[in-house]
């Protein structure tokens, strides 16, 4: 299980909706000076994100509490995937199917037909994604839950 900390924002009956940071470890790195997401981190800043964690234990949260949620590694590397190497994929292949076409057809510069086939594979590899996202939508195992509220230290 992957965990992060979050902020109660909000409650209902869905679940209990909490806004996230995005924090950059860089500063702890030895080559943050020359890294690409040290500097990526530095113009993007620290920016909150909104979202909701279903609440299986029923913990009791109030608006405010600092909690503990986590997702399953699996449901994020298989998320992860999804998004990137599908598109990507499917533009590679299309684009390989382009430039067959375009040979089997004979036509004098094909790079056309390649790209326009590329292109159509980048679409259909979004579309893919689009679907993929809405089925998974309501599946419970890619939804972030809350873990535990975190205790003050007083």
């Amino acid at each position: 299980m992957i965990e992060e900390h979050a902020l109660v924002v909000a409650l209902n009956a869905e679940g209990v909706w909490v806004e996230t940071q995005r924090r950059s470890v860089c500063g702890s790195c030895a080559v943050n000076k020359g890294c690409g997401t040290a500097t990526l981190a530095k113009v993007l800043g620290n920016k909150r994100s909104q979202v909701r964690a279903l609440n299986p234990k029923s913990t009791s949260v109030t608006v405010g509490d600092e909690v503990i949620i986590g997702i399953n590694e699996q449901a994020l590397v298989r998320g992860s995937l999804a998004v990137y190497i599908v598109p990507l994929l499917a533009l590679f292949v299309f684009g390989v199917l382009g430039q067959m076409l375009g040979t089997q057809l004979l036509i004098e510069s094909h790079e056309g037909m390649t790209i326009v086939f590329s292109l159509i594979g980048l679409a259909l590899g979004f579309a893919w994604v689009s679907r993929f996202t809405r089925r998974i939508g309501g599946d419970r195992r890619y939804q972030p839950v809350l873990l535990r509220r975190v205790i003050p230290v007083k």
